[in-house]
């Protein structure tokens, strides 16, 4: 099974192709935020997941991708069990199955936090260049009013050029 979803970047889609040894293509998916694809491997070598984010060449993504390879094991000393399962066995087969739905919710909830923190962390960047932008602003105004009201309250000397016209 092929899981991804995009985390953060852009506008939260890729394109996605997976293909078997033999180069033949048996999933495509465009310009999409998440999914899951269940299949059974029909040969065997290397299978290969592609994500492209051509469409999109200016914003960086970050993709979880989850590749479940062949059936979970089942647990030691039940598998072959030829008498009905004890209760025991069978409560412990029931915490198996629900430790696993917790492990789906964990791996669920870390990437909605990787999104949350993706999120401010860009949001922080932006107003710290806001402020930043904003300081500078403030000071070249406060420059500017300073050599304003210098001028307004400085005494002007007359030039000795027209001091000499003045006294002829």
């Amino acid at each position: 099974m092929l899981e991804f979803q995009v985390v953060s970047g852009g506008r939260y889609d890729v394109d996605v192709t997976l293909e078997n040894p033999t180069n033949e293509i048996i999933y495509r998916q465009i310009k999409s935020q998440f999914d899951s694809y269940q299949f059974s491997a029909a040969a065997t070598g290397v299978y290969t997941a592609c994500f492209s984010n051509e469409f999109s060449t200016f914003s960086h993504k970050i993709v979880y991708m989850d590749l479940q390879v062949g059936k979970e094991q089942p647990l030691p000393g039940i598998e072959d069990h030829t008498t009905v399962l004890t209760q025991l066995e069978t409560s412990a087969q029931d915490i198996h199955k629900r430790l696993n739905a917790i492990l789906d919710y964990q791996t669920h909830h870390r990437l909605r936090e990787a999104q949350g923190r993706k999120r401010a962390e860009d949001l922080n960047e932006r107003v710290l260049w806001w402020s930043l932008a904003e300081t500078v602003s403030i000071l070249l105004i406060a420059i500017g009013q300073v050599l304003v009201l210098r001028n307004f309250f400085s005494e002007k000397k007359p030039s000795r050029m027209n001091y000499r016209l003045v006294k002829s």
